[in-house]
């Protein structure tokens, strides 16, 4: 059941995006969900949108979680082409893309002073 909803909530975002275009056209869409919760999804658009993901249950002790990896790419207003390649699990939603903004990187002086502390509650 869980895993009809994840395909009904991907087909809404497909409805939103195609939305914004009201002439494109769906060129290709496979999915496939299975007994064992695994299950994958491809779709692409004639406005250039292309997403596939694929999803498994992975054990977490007691509990299952639901984990993915996908990519989905589209052209956005001002014609550049973004993509973003993610991961869903246990740890949140990841995504990675160039447009996507990074932190600044960790001073020199902070890094050394953060490994010092790991090394000392280490030979606690």
């Amino acid at each position: 059941m869980r895993e009809l909803q994840i395909v009904c909530v991907l087909v809404i975002a497909l409805m939103a995006f195609v939305a914004a275009d009201k002439d494109a056209t769906v060129l290709r869409q496979d999915s496939e969900v299975n007994p064992d919760g695994s299950y994958q999804y491809a779709y692409e658009t004639s406005n250039g949108i292309v997403a596939e993901e694929q999803g498994t249950l992975k054990n977490l002790g007691d509990e299952q979680a639901q984990v993915a990896q996908g990519q989905y790419s589209y052209t956005d207003p001002e014609g550049n082409r973004i993509s973003v390649q993610y991961i869903a699990d246990e740890n949140g939603f990841q995504p990675q893309g160039d447009h996507l903004p990074t932190p600044p990187p960790i001073p020199e002086a902070i890094e050394r002073a953060l490994r010092l502390l790991a090394n000392l509650s280490r030979n606690k």
